[in-house]
């Protein structure tokens, strides 16, 4: 588990290196938090890390953008905020984004927990005092071969 503290806007570049570093052992991170806590923000500021050259934005109604870097590898954005039932996220095809092997970071997960693979790590985003934020990153690993 890894906590970093409250932090605001101007240092959120500086947590964005963390959490690529904290969390390069698994292709598929979740994103939690209230509306307006800065999932898609943060996203932006990985993905501006990770050298993305497309535009970042919000998947709301997309449900997944795809976004490449300079070195062409695929980047998957999703939003999953307005699907309704599992049946729709088989539909766009997540099965095979999360088996892709590529990045892919997921807003609003709750809404596909029946499909996430054995291996993945979420980042809680929790909004403190004065605007700041606070991050706790776990790595769930459910794989229960012992």
């Amino acid at each position: 588990m890894l906590q970093i503290e409250p932090f605001d806007l101007q240092g959120i570049s500086q947590v964005a290196q963390r959490l690529i570093q904290a969390c390069q052992t698994s292709p598929v991170w979740l994103f939690k938090g209230q509306m307006g806590a800065g999932k898609t923000t943060l996203i932006k500021a990985i993905c501006q890390h990770l050298g993305v050259v497309n535009t970042v934005q919000s998947p709301t109604f997309s449900i997944v953008n795809e976004y490449l870097t300079t070195s062409g590898e695929a980047i998957y954005h999703f939003d999953c905020y307005r699907l309704k039932n599992t049946a729709e996220a088989y539909d766009i095809g997540l099965e095979e984004y999360l088996d892709s092997g590529n990045l892919c970071l997921i807003e609003w997960p709750d809404k596909i927990a029946d499909l996430l693979p054995d291996r993945f790590v979420t980042i809680s985003i929790k909004e403190t005092v004065n605007g700041k934020r606070e991050i706790i990153v776990t790595d769930n690993n459910t794989d229960t071969n012992d």
